[in-house]
């Protein structure tokens, strides 16, 4: 199929297939010079690179998991250190969205008076909200 059927049925713009043909990420067939064909197979790796993508993994790190031949060479280690880098993310997100909940909620006159509130302030400000596991700014 040509670029632009690739394009169409992708929703890729075909600039973003060209740039991914250049990075190795895909690799059209024919003759060099004539419009670009590929086949039907690029759309499986277009959407193993749209998941690489999604899982927060680089270009160079996607095409490391992509065979010669366009199929998958999951570097499992390198998956497992991406996933627990998501979960160490989902938990600073939730501690900081349990502690926008608090200071939107918090009965106290004042934030100043507020023990949790200056508690994630200080964990702020020490760089430690990013490491919580603890009570994750309840009062």
């Amino acid at each position: 199929m040509d670029i632009a059927e690739v394009a169409r049925r992708t929703g890729i713009a075909a600039s973003a297939l060209r740039y991914y043909e250049r990075r190795g990420l895909i690799a059209s067939v024919g003759p060099a010079g004539t419009r670009r064909r590929f086949a039907p197979g690029v759309l499986d790796q277009l959407a193993l690179v749209a998941l690489g993508q999604a899982a927060g993994l680089s270009l160079d790190e996607i095409q490391s998991m992509l065979s010669p031949q366009g199929g998958p060479n999951i570097d499992r280690q390198l998956l497992a250190a991406k996933a627990d880098a998501i979960d160490t993310q989902v938990r600073q997100l939730r501690a900081m969205s349990r502690g926008l909940r608090h200071a939107a909620a918090c009965p106290a006159p004042s934030h100043a008076q507020c023990p949790t509130f200056q508690k994630l302030l200080k964990a702020a400000a020490a760089g430690a909200l990013a490491g919580r596991r603890g009570d994750g700014g309840r009062s």
